[in-house]
Parts: C-alpha cells; sequence; structure tokens
C-alpha cells in the first residue's frame, strides 16, 4: 500500500458504515487486515488498485465513489475580482453574497508605510483560496471600493462602535469603484463625478451602472480638487491654461479617474488641446503616486486633493469642490453592518473629524441623495 496523496479523500467509511459492516467484516472482504481498513478510512494510506476494487465490490459501489481528489486541505472557492497579481499569492479576501471575493495583497496595496496583512493565500491556480482569517470575520466584513482617502475615518469610525466589524478600504477610480460593485465584487461604491456640489452625475452614472438593480445614493463628503505643487509654486501656477503656456510637466491620472475628466472638461472649456500639456499622457493610479512625483521634483503639479497636497508638504491650486457620495445596491441595504455605516455617517464626531481635514467639508455627510 503506497502513502496517500494529500489530495485523496477516503469515503470508505461512510460506505462501509451505510452497509452495515464492521471494519473487520470488510477486511475479510478485502483480503487485508483491520489495520489497513482502518488506516484507508483515515486517510493515512491510499490502497492498490487490487484492494480499491475488492473494497468497492464487496460495498457494492464504485472505485470513484470511495475515493475522490480534493483541493489542498482548507482550500476554499474564490473569484478574484482582479487579473492574476504579479508573483504575489497574497490575497485580501470579502464576503459578498455567500461569495468568497479576493483582490491581490500587491504593488501599492501591499505597502503603504507598513506591510499590509492578507487574508489568505492562493492555492492552485486563481479560483482557490487557503484563509488565514476566520470566516467569520470575512461575514463581518464591508468592502469599500472608490478614491476618497478619508474613507479610511468612516472604516475607523465603524470600528469603534462596533470591533467585531470591519470596513476594508480599497482605492479605486470612480468608473472602476461602480463596475465591481455592479459585478457583485464589492458592498459599497464611492463615486465623485465633476458635477457641481449639486450635480447628479454621480447618481445617473450609479443608475447606469447597476442596470435595472435599485440602489441608494447617500452622501459623504464635499472635497477640494485641484493641482499639488511643490512648495510656494515655483512653477507659479494659477490655473489648467497655466499648463500649457508655462511648459509645465503634468502628473495625470489614469482614464476613469474623475480628476482626469475633470482635466479635460477644464481644457476643453480653455480651449487647450491635450497635446499641449506636456505630461498629460504620463499617467499615475493614485493621489500618493502623483504627490510622490512632485514632492521628488519629477512633476511641477499632479491632480489631487488639497487634503493629500498637505499630507505631503506640498502647495495647492484649487480648481473645483465635489460631492464624494456611497452607492449601495437595494440588496445590501438592510445588511446590519451597512446599517451601522449609515447610522455612524449621522454622528457629530465623523463630521466633525471630516469638516477638520484641509479641503474637506461635512455638510452633505449622511444625506440621502437619491434612491432609484
Amino acid at each position: 500500500m503506497a502513502k496517500t496523496h494529500h489530495h485523496m479523500v477516503s469515503h470508505v467509511k461512510q460506505y462501509r458504515q451505510r452497509a452495515g459492516l464492521s471494519q473487520t467484516q470488510l477486511a475479510e472482504l478485502a483480503g487485508v487486515k483491520r489495520q489497513a481498513i482502518y488506516d484507508i478510512e483515515s486517510g493515512r494510506y491510499l490502497p492498490n488498485t487490487a484492494v480499491a476494487l475488492r473494497l468497492a465490490r464487496g460495498l457494492g459501489c464504485l472505485v470513484e465513489d470511495l475515493f475522490s481528489e480534493e483541493a489542498p486541505a482548507g482550500s476554499r472557492p474564490l473569484l478574484m475580482a482582479v487579473a492574476k497579481p504579479s508573483g504575489s499569492k497574497r490575497v485580501s479576501v470579502v464576503k459578498i453574497r455567500d461569495r468568497l471575493v479576493g483582490y491581490p495583497v500587491d504593488g501599492i496595496f501591499a505597502f503603504q508605510n507598513g506591510l499590509r496583512p492578507a487574508d489568505g493565500m492562493l492555492q492552485g491556480g486563481q479560483g482557490r483560496v487557503r484563509l488565514f482569517t476566520e470566516e467569520t470575520v470575512l461575514e463581518k466584513s464591508i468592502l469599500l471600493t472608490g478614491c476618497d482617502p478619508a474613507f479610511s475615518l468612516l472604516a475607523a469610525h465603524v470600528f469603534r462602535a462596533e470591533p467585531s466589524f470591519r470596513v476594508i478600504c480599497r482605492f479605486a477610480s470612480s468608473h472602476l469603484a461602480l463596475d465591481r460593485l455592479a459585478g457583485g465584487m464589492a458592498h459599497i461604491a464611492g463615486t465623485h463625478l465633476q458635477n457641481g456640489p449639486d450635480g447628479e452625475a454621480n447618481v445617473s452614472l450609479a443608475r447606469d451602472k447597476l442596470k435595472g438593480a435599485g440602489g441608494m445614493v447617500v452622501g459623504y463628503s464635499l472635497m477640494e480638487e485641484g493641482f499639488m505643487v511643490a512648495p510656494g509654486n515655483p512653477a507659479g501656477i494659477r490655473s489648467v491654461s497655466d499648463l500649457a503656456h508655462l511648459k509645465t510637466r503634468l502628473a495625470n491620472r489614469e482614464r476613469g479617474a474623475a480628476l482626469r475628466v475633470l482635466l479635460d472638461d477644464e481644457l476643453s472649456r480653455a480651449g487647450i488641446p491635450p497635446t499641449a500639456v506636456s505630461g498629460y499622457n504620463r499617467e499615475v493610479r493614485s493621489h500618493s503616486q502623483g504627490a510622490q512625483m512632485v514632492a521628488c521634483g519629477s512633476a511641477d503639479a499632479a491632480l489631487g486633493l488639497r487634503a493629500v497636497a498637505c499630507a505631503y508638504g506640498l502647495d495647492f491650486v484649487p480648481i473645483t469642490q465635489v460631492r464624494c457620495d456611497l452607492v449601495i445596491p437595494d440588496d445590501l441595504l438592510q445588511n446590519k453592518m451597512v446599517q451601522l455605516i449609515l447610522d455612524i455617517m449621522q454622528t457629530r464626531r465623523l463630521r466633525e473629524e471630516l469638516a477638520s481635514i484641509p479641503g474637506y467639508n461635512s455638510k452633505k455627510t449622511g444625506e440621502v441623495i437619491a434612491a432609484f
């Protein structure tokens, strides 16, 4: 008898008990010792073909019924929200409508002034995960994806109110956040399209992306967007037109990012073709990447928030104020954690902390903007 392959699982015990046989009786039928039956049932040994056939005949079933290959111990089905991670198997996992959804813990998501922990490791291909985090913890986790850095404050206030709940914030552009929400890859999406504090672009995009599924749009923050520039603004940038006239080097955001749309709108209003802006095609994928480029002198201006500019010791040239909303699908509105998030947004504590951040205003926090 060969030592069992760790992926093989024995169902001999269930079939033996169903047949009403003792280990000794089955051993006689198969022509082996009782100890061998014990070892086969406990998974310590995998019998050779002849013994497996005699066991199946004695139990009135097929060999395939008695032994099956199983995925590595403890691994679970997983749906990856993002294409295969670059070399890293570490994943952040959330449970959305009874399905485990994974995001790679790599690149900027792995390191932010300290390594980020993972919830599990990918097994085999993309499709399974071995969890480090208990599933009971995942069941009390909400994934909020979007690009307001102040979402982490909401997560902290929720944790203080109910320490067993986790709000996981994952950075994504407004369009990508809503695509993930529509695809069942997130519980809540944050979106802040350029529509002025009273505009409805957030609502129409949410309605469009959720394609007939109902949802609610709730105000989270008002924030100042513009150019992050070096201390003292040495390039003398005052407006979008200066990007072309002063030949400054820009760090632009990727397509789908609300800030990219803002820049395009401002350029077209000023009658400036994108080709006139040095660095228009040089893209960064987050506020912090743009700020780092300005801080180290490889760009004169980057699109971003006043709060991020302040955090990096940079100066700021405002363009507009936008409203960031949370979009919640109808079927998740009764979820206890979602209910708590909505309650926390009504608290004075969260609003006070939001309002204390440079370039932020909490006048719309917790306000129901629309239900559709």
